[in-house]
């Protein structure tokens, strides 16, 4: 999907009106409604050469987002979300397929 091609940077706010925010500690990720004009929930998109339907997105500490092998929640599907050093310049782990959902994207990851 081409919708990142034109981005440089991004902002993540989810239906609660909370933002995607790189923590501090520059492991954690976290929600925070009060964070919109903060350099934390900045995402820079790079595109991934030869695939334009993946993207990585790099916080405001240098390191990736990512997803841990861990559930985030009991009972939810989704995964815990890291910041992360990738192992190498192709690591898939760090790559993101944004999918369109009506006028909401959501991202999955391998």
């Amino acid at each position: 999907m081409e919708f990142f091609n034109e981005a440089k940077v991004v902002q993540f706010k989810s239906h609660l009106e909370k933002y995607l925010v790189a923590d501090d500690d520059e492991e954690t990720i976290r929600q925070s409604g009060n964070d919109g004009a903060s350099k934390k929930v900045r995402w820079t998109v790079e595109l991934v050469e030869g695939n334009p339907h993946v993207t990585r997105l790099k916080g405001c500490h240098g390191k990736y987002l990512t997803t841990a092998d861990v559930p985030f929640l009991l009972g939810i599907t989704g995964k815990k979300v890291l910041q992360v050093v990738p192992a190498t310049k192709t690591d898939i782990l760090v790559e993101w397929e944004p999918i369109k959902e009506r006028y909401k994207v959501k991202l999955r990851t391998k």
